[in-house]
């Protein structure tokens, strides 16, 4: 598991008070950028392998502006050229949101899927999400 804290901003949230949903998908990408890593260490624009094919957020609870967050990012699943990128966002102890992105190995230049590699496969099985 990958874990990230971080502090809504005020911008962050609705007429309510409330983090409006829109930030949700914004916070889990900020957050998946470990498992960037793992496929391009360096982050190399150039050499830039990945594509989002899916995603989808679950609302559990409220979130509110003014207190800290945790994005915890787990791999939720590994085929033969994707994967699922689990998160759940926990405010005070309590799982407010979860979401599922499915992310494909990709070829830009031959605009095709291209096989995980084994040692990044290896590496993405560490972070396997486990319901406990």
């Amino acid at each position: 598991m990958f874990s990230e804290v971080i502090t809504p901003r005020f911008c962050d949230t609705d007429a309510l008070g409330h983090i409006n949903n829109t930030m949700l998908p914004i916070w889990f990408e900020g957050a998946r950028e470990p498992v960037f890593k793992i496929f391009m260490p360096e982050l190399n624009l150039a050499q830039w392998r990945l594509i989002l094919a899916k995603i989808d957020v679950n609302f559990h609870a409220q979130i509110f502006y003014g207190k800290a967050v945790e994005l915890r990012t787990y791999i939720g699943r590994i085929g033969g050229s994707s994967f699922d990128v689990y998160q759940e966002l926990w405010q005070n102890d309590i799982k407010c949101a979860s979401g599922t992105s499915v992310m494909v190995n990709f070829c830009y230049e031959n605009q095709s899927s291209l096989k995980i590699p084994a040692d990044v496969r290896c590496e993405m099985e560490k972070h396997l999400y486990s319901a406990e």
